[in-house]
């Protein structure tokens, strides 16, 4: 995801295909589609990444972008991911939601110092704007991500 010059319009990062797709800001709830692929661009669920196509969806883009960094060996992060996916649903049109497996992507746990999992961390314009670690509750990811 990348954004414009044009405030109005928004590069989304496709998660079929990767390929960055430009969509007007006031047609992001019309359910865009890849221009690629054909694929929804806004799915109101999360997407697993990995070292591979992180980075093509944490570039600088007009939607925020949250990322739970967890592991299947967790017992929290477990509990959490139904209202995590919860929560993608309600934001779909507004936040990007994005799992990453900590055990699977070692260097991009590394790379934003994880330390304890889950650890959320959300980024707008490519930026890390804030983090907490912890499971939270679907009501409580919605008002953090959105605020």
């Amino acid at each position: 995801m990348a954004i414009v010059s044009d405030q109005s319009k928004v590069h989304i990062a496709c998660s079929n295909c990767l390929k960055e797709n430009r969509v007007a800001s006031e047609r992001l709830k019309d359910h865009p589609k890849c221009g690629n692929c054909g694929m929804p661009l806004l799915e109101g669920k999360s997407i697993a990444l990995d070292e591979r196509n992180f980075d093509a969806f944490l570039k600088p883009t007009g939607l925020p972008v949250l990322v739970d960094f967890w592991a299947p060996w967790c017992g929290p992060c477990k509990a959490m991911a139904p209202a995590f996916e919860q929560a993608a649903q309600r934001l779909a049109n507004d936040v990007r939601f994005i799992k990453v497996n900590s055990d699977e992507a070692p260097s991009l746990a590394t790379r934003f110092a994880i330390r304890s999992i889950p650890t959320l961390i959300l980024f707008q314009d490519g930026q890390e704007i804030k983090r907490t670690s912890g499971a939270m509750d679907t009501g409580s990811l919605v008002r953090w991500a959105s605020t």
